[in-house]
């Protein structure tokens, strides 16, 4: 009777158990899973997990915390995202690409509903891809002028000037979505 009930016992349990599980269920990525997607890969890699978490972030913050600002006279949701994406502009202007014509100077404060914000965080995001998987070693050491030509640096330097920058204002709005009773979606659960 006891081998009976055991015998019973191990064929109810052996379905359930989760490494028989795993292999009857298609496996869904987590936010966690894609947050890692990119990471210890080099420059791309690294670019494809800032823009993850970027974008990830953005659509999470809901469009009324677009205008929100922490005090009087610091950057909006939107001031930030829309920072970034000037920068992310701007600084690949150095290495030779053309900035959008359509960029205007003020869309830090003039851009600031969440879609079109989402949409040139987007392209920004993408035209930094996009440029760095042209690069060629050669130009990536050639020395660019910045700051009125007083202070030189890289192509390369320049990459790496964007992806730091990018992630510093990412913690920025990881502060402003958690004032805001928002959790970065990667970081759930």
């Amino acid at each position: 009777m006891r081998r009976t009930s055991l015998a019973v016992l191990a064929l109810i349990l052996i379905p359930i158990h989760p490494a028989h599980a795993q292999a009857n269920t298609v496996p869904q990525k987590t936010a966690q899973q894609l947050d890692m997607q990119g990471l210890w890969q080099g420059y791309d890699g690294e670019w494809h997990h800032a823009t993850y978490q970027l974008l990830a972030l953005a659509e999470a913050i809901p469009e009324k915390d677009y205008a929100w600002r922490p005090a009087p006279g610091v950057r909006s949701t939107s001031e930030v995202i829309m920072h970034i994406v000037i920068a992310n502009f701007g600084l690949l202007s150095i290495t030779g690409i053309k900035m959008p014509r359509d960029l205007k100077q003020d869309a830090e404060k003039t851009v600031t509903s969440k879609a079109d914000v989402i949409a040139w965080l987007k392209r920004s995001l993408e035209a930094v891809r996009q440029a760095h998987l042209k690069e060629t070693p050669e130009h990536l050491a050639t020395k660019v002028p910045i700051q009125y030509d007083y202070y030189h640096a890289t192509v390369d330097g320049m990459y790496l000037r964007i992806i730091v920058h990018a992630n510093e204002h990412m913690g920025q709005l990881i502060a402003y979505a958690r004032m805001n009773n928002v959790v970065p979606p990667w970081s759930a659960n």
